[in-house]
């Protein structure tokens, strides 16, 4: 399997690792079947997230994908930041394999997630805003256990 520098790069060396103490919104996505889980800490402030940390359990791919989804929504209103798909995660990484790509949805899923928490936490009902959530991966795992 062919991972680009990029990925190799984030996995090796990924941005964002940790915890927030007291985060605005804490979004926690994963899939026993494919044995990936990301949970993704925001702290956002006046619609700003200035700081985003995350704990992935799973494979390079998944680590390099949340790393990199911390690097585009740090710094980016909520209106943006949902804006960021898992395409762009992918792009951003200059492609993963078509086995991995399901950790890119999760990415994607772990920032929706948490931005819901965060609008739940606040009283507003996060799914007009954030969208419904996928609690699984497409069925891509099924046939792509580690």
């Amino acid at each position: 399997m062919e991972y680009s520098e990029k990925v190799m790069d984030h996995f090796a060396n990924p941005r964002n690792v940790g915890e927030i103490e007291n985060a605005d919104g804490v979004g926690e996505v994963g899939n026993p079947k494919c044995g990936d889980i990301m949970k993704m800490y925001l702290k956002i402030d006046k619609g700003v997230i200035t700081d985003v940390k995350f704990k992935t359990f799973g494979c390079g791919a998944a680590i390099a994908t949340s790393s990199m989804a911390t690097e585009l929504v740090k710094g980016k209103t909520i209106e943006d930041a949902l804006k960021i798909t898992n395409k762009a995660v992918m792009e951003a990484l200059d492609g993963l394999p078509p086995v991995k790509v399901h950790c890119s949805v999760l990415a994607e899923q772990a920032v929706k997630a948490a931005l819901s928490d965060y609008y739940t936490k606040r009283g507003i009902d996060p799914t007009p805003i954030v969208g419904k959530l996928e609690d699984d991966c497409h069925g891509e795992c099924a046939h792509n256990l580690h």
